[in-house]
């Protein structure tokens, strides 16, 4: 019966937080072509209704902890949800991810990505990717000036205990920008599954789990993100299930 009820909550809450999607996407869209501090308010009210909602139909918390970037920094963050994303797009200042190129497509979402100057990159292209990524950033350097540039080095959602090789995109903005990088942990595939309705109860946690500085060689760099983030989102996974005891 618990199995079955956390589908039709994540039902609900996928239907309410897409009407949510639609409606502000629509009311906010004139305003975010005249400004991108509007884009950035109304994707942060967004966010915030897919908080409510998840509050009150499935019992789902958000928390941040760490001490959350200013300035221009890389963000290297573990990706196990649509949830980690919300929960960054809400505590982060003046973000900017690199997505997949065929959200640029969806609609509202791919409006307002373009707008705040989201990077849109083509999985499995190889270094044609990563140049065009690159190049990207490039033309819109002046813009990047007090944003959080933020990357999921393993390119892709994964699920609880699920372990995928972590990409060199990563260093190679790492490299190129000598930015410090801020690494994220989370749990939140234990609460918003990938590839799934179910919607557990709980408290859906991100945290920020330290900073490299510029300067690395690149394998330690890649070494450095892949340790401290598993080993970041491990540990509050295992907090889950600590207390699930």
């Amino acid at each position: 019966m618990k199995v079955l009820l956390s589908y039709i909550r994540g039902i609900i809450c996928d239907i309410l937080i897409y009407l949510s999607m639609f409606t502000l996407g629509i009311i906010g869209l004139p305003f975010s072509i005249v400004s991108k501090k509007y884009a950035y308010g109304f994707i942060r009210l967004y966010v915030l209704s897919c908080f409510l909602i998840l509050r009150v139909i499935a019992n789902i918390r958000v928390e941040c902890r760490g001490e959350v970037p200013q300035g221009n920094v890389l963000v290297c963050s573990k990706h196990m949800s649509f949830l980690d994303i919300l929960i960054l797009a809400y505590y982060l200042p003046r973000y900017s991810f690199v997505m997949k190129r065929e959200l640029v497509w969806t609609p509202i979402i791919g409006v307002y990505a373009l707008r705040i100057g989201c990077v849109p990159i083509s999985r499995g292209a190889g270094s044609r990717a990563l140049n065009k990524m690159i190049k990207n950033y490039d033309n819109v350097e002046n813009e990047t000036e007090g944003k959080q540039i933020v990357i999921y080095p393993q390119g892709t959602r994964v699920r609880p205990q699920e372990f995928k090789k972590y990409k060199v995109g990563a260093g190679v903005l790492y490299q190129k920008f000598e930015l410090p990088c801020h690494l994220v942990g989370t749990n939140t595939g234990m609460f918003w599954p990938k590839g799934s309705f179910r919607r557990n109860p709980g408290v859906a946690v991100i945290e920020f789990t330290g900073v490299l500085q510029p300067g690395l060689p690149f394998d330690n760099f890649m070494t450095e993100i892949e340790t401290r983030i598993e080993k970041c989102s491990n540990n509050l996974m295992e907090e889950i299930e600590n207390n699930r005891k």
